[in-house]
């Protein structure tokens, strides 16, 4: 059966594909409206918008903006144009336009009653593409348009405001008809043929005014000649429209009906807000009476969300929002285009019954991420064919895509193709074939050329001339090169080679490996004609410059290097960045190869190498690489995918970009090059997948065998590998079994150094006893061959294979044999005690690992630490002293340590005092120094104590002495020294006393400690010492208190007895109370004062005391002198005489006369001082 005898309807017949609003033929409109298909959503929509409609007949409303939106060739001017045609309700062919929806709604009645019934209401629309209508591209573009569109719509010349205005006004005044009678009589044509050229007609125009509306001569002329605008503002027009519907009744609705308006406004804000205007400005005004219904490519919400926030108005104007999918165009196109009659149901259904299978399994995309497919079930076959369902939606994206990207001009945004008129066309070209017959993607090209950009076109139209030419290419190559171009946008349907077999399937008994092949060899044929570009194993349609570029980009030469060194790159910079392998709780570094170039650093320990599809084939077999990993190497040889091809394309694609000038080529030249880039990145990612599935694809060596890797992706496939190479390369790495890595590792192998903590029995016992046992045999091999090992030595050697150990491992292991005493620590020459604080960082510190050695330890005589013992026992006079090497060594430090710091603290007791024994004190310091300061090396330490044995005993025996003085003696040493210092002044009055120059000369002997050895037994003596002493010093104060006290005595009666005597009685008294209260103070220091030689110093005070009292009261008493009245001549005055004072302690200093000789000497001494004395004056005062 032939597909063109299967419609139900002429598949031939004349369809507008494309709804133009401007279209309004009687023909065309009789078409459109009785073939129009409404479907299941086109049902809701037309629900939506009646019911808000019929509201505003019961409630005025603001709500009067409609947005009907959908993609290019949904049918969104043709649900404009019904909405019109059913509102104005005109007949067609002789019926209400309304009846014809009848048969539409016949399961839906109530809202065909609702329809009709709005229907018999006055409705006028003004239906119109607002692209097509407009006369200028400035700001107010959008109310210019509907003002030229409602001045037509009531008769006036909307193209020009002026004129507009001029017969809206004659119209008001009732004179239109008058108006165009006798302008058609003076100028000979009527004013509806002549009003487009009305400049050319100023007498004609000014004459008609004069007559019709009785204007001046000068007033018409300066109408004519004024310069009023072609403008008009939005309120102007709004009025004007407010106007004309008051003039209507209370049921009557006007409607502008604007197609296209997303697309007209596109991003100009201006057009936007004016929009927004014109329907607030109606809605608020006319309230529901008049109504603006738009449509657009895009929801208005879309339009507006690329501008800022003040857009939310526009949405809320346009609260009616109607939008048309892809589901509305399929039905369409099946009711319109595809029903079938019933034999063609019939035949169509045995072919499905047969076929089922063969087509379920025909139409598999591979990599498609879009929802398309092929029948779901015989309906859809019968309902599609001999169309696949997968074909509109794809198509609806081909359009998109095409208008998206720039390749179709003005006709396609302009609606002069359609998806309907695309599918009519290709169900025609396959009228004669029969019912297994297919329609292939390639053909519907054909059907969107006319449109696309003479670039695309010339593309296509040379190879179609080559294939014809038989010039390199066939037809069916010009087929899968239209296919690539129809495909060339769309993402989600990737154009690899199974997925261009089905979408080129013309027949449901395809032979796939058949057409692949066909197919596979057009594809190489226009490869090597630079008609198409390759991107792994997808291919894409190339333009005539995107065609040079490419050819350009392919003469590009990349060096192997740079390719392998994008490889590595891509492997260890992003698929495995790592540089160690973590295996148990320790990383372990490794090398990393890619063929011959190495990654990083090389430290020549284990290896993983990979091997790329640029390596030779006999460097990758299975003998060579089973011998070449026998050591530390281990190999992945790559799996053969894409990923070398991919990045030599990039690589390519980069070097001609760097060797362009890019900005300065032609715009179309950048966005290819752009495009390329873009490109490059898209081979870079792919390339990086493909090198992860080579890996997961990959062949593995290590240890001298293939071996088998488990894991699912290209990471655990590595770790796998190095995993099995640290096991075999480390093969001593299991020696550690014990690791110390958690937070309280620190703490833990301090402990481990001073060999605290749980214990086991004996060294062999230990956990980390083998690894101890490695680390103690190397030790002892060095020592015999009198080699020095480091700490730096054992990290190169135990870190390294095929050991592996961390430093933590290694720190276990030396505190482990220090604990057990097999080892000797030593930092720059001085041996580090197990329990130094800094012992960790001797180890591990980069600054101290190269001086601190690690030395097998040679131990102590077992007779000497015995010796050592036993003494250490007799001298602490202590039984519980470790009988270890190491726990002797650090109790001799601590016990004489302490005992040191005993004798420093006896030491600093000397400090500003002069006691017995402190160079035994001292020697006894410096002693236990010298034993201290051989703590680093225990035999020296123990060799020390043994020498001192004698002089340690002796040392402190004779500080026990020092320690009593200390405790029981050093008061009573202290209370003499401070009597014998306080005894001084008086020291020469004492001396004349027998028993006192006794008793201090004793004191003095027991005071002196600078002895060869002093007698501590003496000391006690000083409390009788002290006390005669004492004795007889208060015996002579006490005299001397006495007599200056009767001194005190006799001079206070001579001054009594001169104030008895006073004639001025109370002015002597005064002068005798002065002396009396000055003696009671001399009184009172005489008996708080315990200094003999002070008491001279109160005589003197009490003499002078005396006599100036007396010396006032002498003067006071004296008789006044008698003044001569007669004046004498004056006498000369006398030179005044130099009188110095002078104490006579001064003269007479303190001193014991023992012979005659002292009293010569003591007398010239006097004499020589007072003749010095009256060197310089007449007379010396002696007080």
């Amino acid at each position: 059966m032939r597909i063109k005898e299967m419609f139900e309807d002429d598949i031939n017949r004349n369809i507008n594909g494309v709804v133009k609003v401007d279209e309004k033929t009687d023909a065309t409109i009789s078409q459109e409206v009785k073939e129009y298909v409404i479907t299941k959503e086109l049902k809701k929509h037309f629900v939506t918008f009646f019911n808000a409609y019929s509201e505003s007949f019961d409630h005025p409303t603001t709500d009067i903006g409609v947005w009907i939106s959908g993609f290019f060739g949904s049918g969104k001017s043709h649900f404009l144009k019904m909405l019109s045609y059913i509102l104005q309700n005109k007949e067609i062919d002789g019926r209400p336009t309304v009846d014809y929806f009848k048969d539409k709604f016949e399961d839906d009645e109530l809202t065909f009653d609702l329809i009709e019934k709005l229907t018999e209401t006055k409705a006028e629309t003004i239906l119109f593409n607002i692209d097509v209508e407009s006369v200028t591209s400035k700001e107010d573009a959008v109310i210019r348009v509907f003002a030229k569109m409602f001045y037509n719509h009531l008769g006036f010349y909307g193209e020009n405001l002026k004129v507009a205005r001029l017969e809206r006004f004659i119209d008001k005044k009732g004179k239109t008809e008058e108006f165009r009678r006798v302008f058609e009589e003076k100028n000979g044509e009527s004013w509806l043929e002549s009003r487009d050229s009305f400049d050319f007609y100023e007498d004609e125009v000014e004459e008609t005014l004069q007559e019709v509306l009785g204007m001046s001569e000068k007033a018409a002329e300066n109408w004519f000649n004024g310069e009023e605008t072609d403008q008009i503002s939005i309120d102007r027009l709004v009025e004007d429209i407010r106007e004309y519907v008051d003039t209507k009744p209370d049921d009557f609705r006007l409607l502008f009906m604007a197609d296209e308006v997303g697309q007209y406004v596109g991003t100009d804000n201006h057009k936007l807000l004016n929009l927004q205007s014109i329907v607030e400005e109606l809605g608020s005004r006319c309230q529901g009476k008049v109504w603006v219904v738009c449509t657009g490519q895009e929801a208005i919400d879309q339009i507006i969300k690329v501008r800022n926030d003040e857009f939310s108005k526009i949405q809320a104007r346009f609260s009616i929002r109607l939008s048309l999918s892809s589901s509305s165009v399929d039905e369409v196109i099946q009711k319109r285009i595809l029903r079938k009659n019933e034999a063609a149901k019939k035949t169509l259904s045995d072919v499905f019954a047969n076929s089922e299978s063969v087509m379920r399994n025909l139409f598999t995309f591979t990599g498609s991420t879009l929802d398309i497919k092929g029948f779901r079930g015989k309906r859809e076959f019968i309902q599609d064919f001999p169309f696949v369902p997968y074909q509109f939606t794809l198509m609806q994206n081909v359009f998109a895509q095409i208008r998206k990207h720039g390749n179709a001009g003005k006709h396609l945004s302009g609606g002069e193709r359609s998806m309907l008129s695309g599918f009519q066309e290709v169900a025609q070209k396959l009228e004669d074939r029969d019912e297994r017959t297919l329609a292939p993607f390639q053909m519907f090209y054909d059907t969107v050329q006319t449109f696309l950009d003479s670039s695309i076109r010339q593309v296509i139209n040379r190879a179609q001339k080559a294939a014809d030419n038989h010039e390199g290419l066939e037809q069916c190559d010009v087929d899968v090169l239209k296919l690539l171009y129809l495909i060339r946008y769309i993402e989600d349907v990737p154009s690899n080679v199974d997925n261009i077999v089905i979408l080129m399937a013309d027949n449901i008994n395809l032979d796939k490996v058949d057409a692949k092949k066909k197919i596979v060899e057009s594809l190489d044929r226009l490869l090597r004609q630079n008609k198409i570009g390759r991107t792994g194993d997808t291919y894409n349609f190339l333009t005539d410059e995107e065609q040079d570029i490419q050819r350009e980009i392919n003469n590009i030469n990349v060096d192997n290097t740079e390719i392998v060194r994008e490889i590595s790159q891509r492997i260890f910079g992003d698929i495995y960045p790592s540089s160690k392998y973590r295996y148990g709780k320790n990383d372990y570094p490794f090398d990393r190869w890619v063929d011959d170039l190495s990654v990083g650093q090389v430290q020549n320990g284990m290896s993983l190498r990979i091997l790329t599809v640029a390596t030779d084939e006999t460097d990758k077999s299975e003998l060579q690489l089973t011998a070449k990993s026998a050591d530390k190497d281990s190999y992945v040889v790559l799996a053969d995918t894409k990923y070398y091809d991919l990045l030599l394309q990039a690589l390519k694609i980069h070097k001609y970009v760097k060797q362009r000038n890019v900005s300065q080529l032609p715009q179309t030249q950048q966005t290819i090059i752009r495009g390329q880039q873009e490109q490059a990145s898209r081979y870079e990612r792919e390339a990086t997948d493909a090198l992860q599935e080579a890996i997961v694809n990959g062949v593995f060596y290590a240890a001298g065998e293939r071996i088998q890797v488990q894991g699912s992706d290209a990471n655990s496939k590595l770790d796998h590998v190095l995993d099995y190479l640290v096991s075999t390369v480390y093969n001593k790495l299991e020696l550690v079994h014990k690791h110390y890595d958690d937070k309280f590792a620190e703490a833990n192998l301090k402990d481990l150094f001073q060999g605290k903590g749980e214990r086991a029995a004996a060294f062999e016992y230990e956990e980390n006893y083998d690894a101890a046992k490695e680390v103690d045999d190397y030790l002892e091999r060095q020592r015999r061959q009198n080699l020095r090992v480091t700490m730096n030595d054992l990290q190169k050697r135990f870190t390294t294979i095929p050991y592996g150990w961390s430093l933590n491992d290694i720190l276990a292991v030396l505190g482990l044999l220090t604990g057990y005493q097999k080892i000797t620590i030593k930092n720059s020459g001085n041996t580090i005690r197990s329990n130094d604080p800094k012992i960790l960082d001797f180890l591990s510190l980069r600054s101290e690992v190269g001086k601190t050695e690690i030395c097998k330890r040679i131990s102590v005589n077992p007779s000497t630490i015995k010796e050592v013992l036993d003494f250490l026992r007799d001298y602490f006079d202590e039984m519980d002293i470790p009988n270890d090497e190491d726990g002797l060594a650090d109790y001799i430090v601590k016990a004489f340590g302490k005992q040191q710091d005993h004798y420093k603290d006896l030491l600093n007791k000397y400090n500003g005092h002069h006691y017995p024994d402190k160079n035994a004190v001292l020697g006894a310091v410096h002693l236990l120094s010298e034993i201290l300061s051989q703590q680093k090396d225990n035999t020296a330490l123990f060799t020390k104590i043994i020498d001192k044995e004698d002089e340690l005993y002796d040392s402190r025996e004779l500080l026990s002495k020092v320690e009593d003085f200390f405790t029981n003696q050093v008061s009573l040493f202290n209370s003499a020294d401070h009597l014998v210092k306080s005894l001084e002044p008086d020291k020469n009055a004492l001396e004349g006393i027998s028993d006192a120059h006794e008793d201090l000369k004793q004191i003095q002997r027991i005071l002196d400690v600078d002895v060869p050895r002093y007698d501590y037994r003496q000391i006690p003596k000083l409390n009788d010492l002290m006390s005669d002493l004492e004795e007889i010093h208060d015996k002579l104060l006490a005299e001397k208190r006495n007599e200056l006290n009767a001194t005190i005595q006799d001079c206070r009666g001579e001054i009594h007895s001169k104030m008895e005597d006073s004639r001025e009685h109370d002015v002597a008294k005064e002068i005798s109370d002065q002396a009396d209260r000055k003696y009671e103070k001399i009184k009172e220091d005489i008996r708080n004062t315990r200094v003999l030689a002070y008491f001279a110093l109160f005589e003197n005070q009490i003499i002078e005391n005396k006599d100036f009292a007396v010396k006032q009261l002498d003067q006071l008493n004296k008789p006044k002198p008698v003044v001569d009245p007669s004046p004498k001549p004056s006498a000369v005055t006398p030179k005044p005489r130099t009188v110095k004072s002078i104490d006579r302690r001064l003269v007479f200093n303190q001193t014991v006369i023992k012979n005659k000789e002292d009293i010569s000497s003591y007398l010239q001494q006097v004499k020589e001082k007072l003749e010095q004395l009256l060197e310089d004056s007449d007379e010396v005062d002696i007080k």
